[in-house]
């Protein structure tokens, strides 16, 4: 790394200059490195929730209410209504990251690919840590994909996106649109449950958590991004 040197009141004081191709480069690739192994766990924590069936986060209750009633996988029906709520950016006057895109593709193909791995968990005693481990790893994902600052995910901007257009705050535009949507879904036949309520009162900090952990360093300096807001301040799922 270049410094530049200053001299102050008789000290030679050291400063971090321009960061060099290289650094930049590695930092390029740790980002693209969280970002898909981000939507990947998400894809594969969604399908843990789906196999212990007792109750799954808000947008895959409709996913798995449609494949119930289309006969597609989950996986796939979370790609189609992926790429409906990314058409509806449009009229929001939202732009997508690369993290927008992909995670329409790579969080359904992830979600469907576990559950053609996991055997069928027919008791308690293996459903119960099905729903934790798929919670925990939900925040990991959160967190690593989040950090990893290539745009928010198609629901979450569609969230945000109309925040900006009505004036309503994001918890209200979050809270009206998730409550449609696990309706919604209930309705189709989505499983709504014990995990659903756990899911929403502990993605939360489990998301801040993670946030941090995974926070990425600045290509120019050595600080460090995070959310420093409330949990319910950052953007929560893809």
């Amino acid at each position: 790394m270049h410094q530049s040197t200053t001299t102050t009141g008789g000290h030679t004081l050291s400063t971090p200059g321009p960061p060099t191709k290289r650094r930049v480069r590695g930092h390029l690739v740790r980002r693209l490195s969280q970002l898909y192994v981000g939507l990947a766990v998400y894809g594969a924590s969604s399908a843990l929730l789906v196999e212990a069936g007792l109750g799954l986060e808000p947008w895959n209750v409709l996913h798995q209410g449609l494949a119930e009633r289309t006969g597609l996988t989950i996986g796939v029906v979370s790609i189609i209504v992926g790429a409906a709520v990314l058409l509806l950016w449009i009229p929001l006057r939202q732009l997508p990251g690369l993290g927008t895109v992909s995670n329409v593709f790579v969080v359904g193909l992830a979600m469907d690919g576990t559950l053609a791995l996991l055997p069928e968990a027919h008791t308690l005693a293996v459903r119960i840590p099905l729903l934790l481990a798929g919670i925990v790893l939900n925040g990991v994902a959160t967190g690593l994909y989040i950090a990893a600052r290539f745009g928010p995910g198609p629901r979450d901007g569609l969230m945000t996106g109309l925040h900006r257009r009505t004036g309503r705050s994001i918890r209200l535009m979050r809270t009206a649109v998730e409550a449609a949507v696990v309706v919604t879904g209930f309705a189709l036949g989505g499983t709504v449950g014990v995990g659903t309520v756990l899911y929403a009162v502990s993605i939360g900090p489990l998301a801040q958590l993670f946030l941090r952990l995974f926070a990425v360093p600045s290509a120019s300096k050595g600080s460090t991004v995070v959310a420093t807001g409330q949990p319910r301040g950052a953007i929560l799922r893809p």
